[in-house]
């Protein structure tokens, strides 16, 4: 029985209240909803860009880890000292001369006898054309090994380093391998016998660049990318620094020095190509810097590094506690005490980071460099600035551009040794952020 003295104002309040706090309750539960919605789709692209990681860093490993291995084979050859023309008196330069190469051949016909001219061809096919030179440097190092037998690992063409490391198991129908029944043969008696193995690839790190894969290496690209970075480094870090403590502290505040931030700040969103060019234009057809050289490539990477350290200096600088400044003032400090004094070591530790983040942005840079003839083919390996070389990210270019599946291999492994590189750079500036940085 209902209640007739119950005021319809009540009943309808009651109602009211009931309908509101049913609307708060959804759009709470769709905000909530849409919360998670949110953080599964963060934690989806972080997943899938992790995921891109780890199939770009398997692909490149996995094509690359096999260029730090080369096959060889052991044998054993006699040297002798009629036939090169040399005995143990002879000079360095009468041992380069001799005809080792010469010696080789005898040696394998004598052991393999081949049947005929064509048989023979092939046969020296298997045997790198560095091989010789394997000998020459045995005999230059100890002349007592003249009229002696000695045991050396010889390398072998990459077309068979390719078969003992991808294509020995393979059948006829499975590989395309362009080594003839008869060489098969040979690797396999070879094989058998325990005279043909891989081991450590030395010559990957110890060669400058060459026309064959198996004596291809990356020292002369190292040392010209140490060298292009060590000039780089000289010349950016206390330019940068210096225009970030000019800018942040004694620069007046008008249109000029408005216009000079904003120009820095375009600079570091420039394509770094045009650096290329304006390196070209300026250093080699003003100044006449010599092309390929790690001075020309380090003024480059110099005009496309100072905007990134610029700006991280002065961050540095404006995260100094005003209160350093006022302390030191009111201690009867000067302007330029202040700023070299206090603000400026206490900012150190942030441009460093700055610096060796920019520094790792133009390891990594190959446009620039192409643009200033970097490019080139460079065999000998740069001894100061001034030498002709190359640089890592451009010896990966030019070996990719390379038909050879032995090039391919040696493509992924220097990836591998200049990725090493930046995560080594990269890993330094964090550890000596946290090292250095001051909690206020």
């Amino acid at each position: 029985m209902t209640n007739s003295n119950t005021p319809t104002g009540s009943t309808t309040m009651t109602t009211t209240k009931q309908t509101t706090h049913e609307k708060v309750v959804k759009s709470l539960a769709r905000r909530h909803a849409a919360e998670k919605r949110f953080r599964f789709y963060g934690m989806a692209s972080v997943f899938f860009g992790m995921l891109c990681l780890v199939v770009l860093f398997t692909d490149i490993f996995s094509k690359g880890v096999s260029a730090f291995t080369q096959t060889s084979l052991t044998t054993e050859i006699y040297i002798d000292s009629d036939y090169l023309g040399i005995n143990k008196d002879s000079s360095i330069d009468e041992v380069r001369f001799a005809n080792f190469d010469g010696l080789l051949k005898r040696h394998f016909i004598k052991t393999m006898s081949p049947e005929s001219r064509s048989d023979t061809r092939q046969l020296f096919k298997l045997i790198s054309p560095g091989a010789s030179w394997q000998i020459q440097e045995v005999v230059s190092d100890d002349l007592s090994t003249l009229n002696t037998s000695i045991t050396v690992e010889l390398l072998m063409d990459d077309d068979v380093d390719q078969w003992f490391k991808h294509d020995r198991d393979l059948t006829e129908d499975e590989t395309n391998n362009r080594l003839s029944e008869l060489q098969l043969s040979w690797l396999n008696n070879w094989l058998d016998s325990g005279k043909l193995d891989d081991h450590f690839n030395t010559y990957f790190f110890t060669n400058g660049d060459s026309r064959e894969p198996e004596l291809a290496g990356i020292h002369g690209a190292i040392k010209g990318t140490l060298l292009t970075l060590l000039v780089t480094l000289l010349l950016s870090f206390p330019i940068g620094v210096a225009a970030a403590i000019y800018l942040e502290e004694f620069a007046p505040n008008n249109k000029f020095t408005e216009i000079v931030e904003i120009n820095i700040n375009n600079l570091a969103a420039v394509p770094s190509i045009i650096f290329g060019l304006l390196g070209m234009a300026v250093f080699i057809n003003i100044f006449g810097v010599s092309r390929s050289t790690p001075l020309l490539g380090g003024l480059v990477l110099t005009l496309m590094t100072l905007p990134t350290i610029i700006i991280s200096a002065r961050a540095a600088i404006k995260a100094v506690p005003p209160s350093i400044r006022e302390a030191a003032y009111g201690l009867g400090a000067s302007k330029n005490q202040v700023v070299f004094h206090h603000v400026l070591p206490l900012a150190m530790p942030g441009m460093l980071t700055g610096t060796i983040i920019g520094m790792a942005q133009a390891l990594g840079e190959t446009a620039p460099l192409l643009m200033i003839g970097m490019v080139a083919f460079v065999v000998d390996i740069p001894g100061f600035i001034s030498d002709p070389s190359t640089v890592l990210p451009v010896q990966i270019f030019l070996w990719s551009d390379s038909p050879e599946r032995a090039f391919l291999e040696r493509t992924s492994g220097a990836i591998l040794v200049l990725l090493s590189f930046l995560i080594l750079m990269n890993t330094t500036a964090v550890i000596l952020r946290r090292r250095l940085e001051r909690r206020w």
